[in-house]
């Protein structure tokens, strides 16, 4: 039997959009631990926020950071050694995260560069919008839902920066075509988020060769809920959309062969997730 492998988004998906908890998840979590299916996190949070999770559910698999902006793989994870011309980073480098040492793959633009290009295009343009730069951690925290501790750790980006519009501010489209035309990309999850030629679909596939390479071939399950998580649900053999707080699904997500969750954000993961598991296990 292939090996299966889940791709997951958090906000929204395996976290309740509201209060992000996962424990309406927790029977599929822990009979994915039992098979040791490996769960691979894939958030638009940076690596802080996303060690907070890895450590609330255990998981000690690679994960994926900023949309795609980076890989992080702990030591040790691959019996082989991540090879320079296997990545797309001048060199996959290593870093000490949560209590551990990961290879990270870089496939963003440094924080930087889009903070600069994201004030260069709002001083132009004279458009009303503002970046987790220009707020305070609490501003954060209120417009999120989250705990000031984890809104502290939303701030400290590498490779994306999420933004908003200011009310009464109706240039959106403008603002996002100047993005393009800048060199940069933008998607849209909670926030919008300009960032630069990385997506959550070309860290899976770069992600899916090295487990391909360690196990031969993998099934893979992929779950989102917006449409940052498009590029991540075009990559996988089953593609899984949740639905939004409102009961609606992101009318952006449209393939063919998408499962359609019934439930809200874990309610919705947690179903799917043990109806596939029952159907690919033998």
């Amino acid at each position: 039997m292939a090996r299966i492998v889940i791709f997951t988004d958090l906000d929204g998906t395996l976290l309740h959009p509201k209060s992000y908890s996962f424990d309406a998840a927790l029977p599929a979590l822990n009979l994915i631990k039992e098979k040791k299916i490996p769960l691979v996190l894939c958030s638009s949070k940076t690596k802080a926020e996303i060690e907070v999770y890895r450590k609330k559910t255990g998981n000690k698999h690679p994960f994926i950071s900023e949309n795609g902006g980076g890989i992080f793989i702990p030591e040790g994870y691959f019996s082989f050694t991540i090879l320079h011309q296997e990545s797309p980073s001048p060199q996959p480098s290593p870093t000490r995260g949560e209590g551990e040492k990961y290879t990270v793959i870089t496939l963003g633009k440094p924080y930087s560069e889009i903070r600069n290009a994201f004030i260069e295009i709002r001083k132009r343009l004279k458009i009303k919008t503002k970046g987790f730069g220009d707020m305070v951690t609490e501003e954060i925290a209120e417009l999120a839902g989250l705990p000031l501790s984890e809104a502290m750790l939303a701030k400290a980006r590498d490779f994306d920066e999420p933004f908003i519009f200011e009310k009464g501010e109706n240039r959106v489209e403008e603002f996002l075509d100047a993005i393009k035309k800048a060199g940069f990309h933008w998607t849209q999850g909670r926030f919008y988020h300009i960032m630069g030629e990385n997506d959550k679909g070309k860290a899976v596939k770069i992600l899916k060769g090295f487990l391909e390479k360690e196990h031969g071939k993998i099934t893979t399950i992929g779950l989102g809920d917006r449409f940052n998580d498009l590029p991540l649900l075009k990559e996988v053999d089953y593609p899984v959309l949740v639905k939004n707080e409102d009961n609606s699904y992101d009318e952006r997500i449209n393939l063919p062969n998408l499962i359609k969750a019934a439930g809200i954000g874990p309610e919705g993961w947690n179903e799917v997730i043990l109806e596939l598991c029952q159907r690919l296990i033998k």
